[in-house]
């Protein structure tokens, strides 16, 4: 008995030690941020899964459109929030009127020269129709809508729920928004 009793210990050992270095972030993170993306100044792979538990504005952005000057509420209302478990992801996309032509160096020395952006930007991709990236498909499936045009917006819960969208004709830091992201940070839906 004395035997199997060392040979029982030393196994509980050897699982406290090997268990914790396995990852199980695909089974934890929402299926909302279970993607990886490039990011725009150095087009290295982010998981989106480092986000899990906050409350996310996805947004596609382009420097040469009406609503560019939008990046200026998106950079107050990420300033505001980001202390209390708030992040805004931008996707700049040349989808609409080709409003966004540059390449990933460009625009983000357009968004960090002219509107001095720190929340996370990715790198250039598509948000409609087809070639859509897996994230905007999965946006557009959950809000059964999709960008209309450049700067249209998705929320996010901290539990990974898709709650709505915004038009591009709605500012971030309206009203309209804030009142949605202080009640979802508040843990209301």
């Amino acid at each position: 008995m004395h035997c199997f009793t060392r040979f029982f210990i030393k196994l509980l050992l050897c699982f406290a030690i090997i268990l914790p270095t396995f990852s199980f972030s695909a089974e934890t993170c929402p299926t909302s941020l279970d993607f990886k993306f490039p990011r725009l100044q150095d087009e290295v792979t982010q998981d989106l899964c480092q986000y899990k538990g906050k409350v996310v504005l996805v947004v596609n952005t382009a420097s040469y459109c009406g609503f560019t000057s939008q990046y200026e509420g998106l950079e107050k209302i990420y300033a505001t929030y980001a202390a209390k478990g708030f992040v805004v992801l931008g996707f700049p996309s040349n989808d609409f009127g080709q409003q966004e032509p540059g390449s990933n160096k460009e625009i983000a020395d357009f968004c960090k020269n002219t509107y001095d952006v720190k929340f996370p930007m990715f790198a250039k991709t598509s948000v409609s129709g087809a070639t859509a990236n897996p994230l905007f498909k999965l946006l557009q499936e959950k809000t059964k809508t999709s960008p209309k045009w450049n700067f249209y917006k998705y929320l996010i819960d901290r539990d990974g729920n898709v709650i709505k969208s915004f038009s591009s004709m709605t500012n971030p830091d309206s009203r309209t928004v804030t009142s949605e992201i202080e009640k979802l940070l508040a843990g209301k839906k």
